[in-house]
């Protein structure tokens, strides 16, 4: 048993707990997986897909290519993460605007919302403009957007209508088509305007605007009524 000793001074000396240096809490794979993916979003929107590597990805998000690589193997899976990660949270976002009423109106308006939001995002469309540029040097990233964006979010609008089919709320022959229809009516003028450097990407109240003005047009047309 170890004894505290008196100072030769005859004062009695006091025991004191050493201090811990406790270490700052570790952040947890799926975190740090989330802080690469969105650095990797930004350095691919940035500098395009030829120029963007895995060192400078690992730089940008703060941890280590050890880290980056155990994570992600390569540039490919890395590119497809980005996008398949940033369409599950769309995803799950529309699945929780289903219309749990007979207000079929507001429902569709906020879902074309949420469509709105990803797709006239400002780094979604740069990353598109960077696509569009460097698919002939790399093919698989246009097969890969896609695959895994466009037609991911044609299917996610699509089957959100057939559930408010099923409900008895609307009635259409085919989902995929007027999904297609709807995002078109609510995207195309303002993402091809920021692609073609000619406006900036809408906020959020022009998007609310486009989703209201569609959602209108989709349900009731723009025929007008006889008097």
């Amino acid at each position: 048993m170890a004894i505290t000793k008196a100072r030769a001074s005859g004062g009695s000396a006091v025991s004191k707990a050493p201090r811990g240096r406790g270490r700052p809490q570790a952040r947890s794979d799926d975190e740090t997986r989330a802080v690469i993916l969105d650095a990797a979003r930004h350095e691919f929107a940035s500098a395009g897909y030829a120029t963007t590597n895995m060192e400078s990805v690992a730089r940008r998000a703060g941890v280590s290519t050890r880290t980056l690589y155990r994570l992600i193997p390569n540039k490919s899976a890395l590119f497809e993460a980005t996008i398949t990660d940033r369409l599950d949270r769309f995803a799950s976002v529309v699945r929780l605007k289903a219309c749990e009423g007979s207000d079929i109106e507001a429902a569709l308006c906020a879902a074309l919302i949420a469509c709105g939001e990803l797709i006239l995002d400002s780094e979604v469309i740069a990353i598109q403009r960077m696509i569009l540029g460097e698919s002939e040097q790399f093919p698989e990233i246009a097969d890969t957007f896609y695959s895994k964006a466009i037609k991911r979010t044609e299917s996610t609008l699509a089957n959100w209508l057939k559930a408010q089919v099923k409900r008895g709320l609307i009635e259409i022959e085919n989902a995929e088509v007027a999904a297609g229809m709807l995002l078109g009516m609510l995207v195309f003028q303002p993402q091809r305007a920021v692609m073609f450097g000619h406006a900036p990407a809408p906020d959020r109240n022009e998007v609310e605007r486009r989703a209201q003005v569609a959602t209108g047009l989709f349900l009731r047309g723009c025929a007008r009524e006889p008097t």
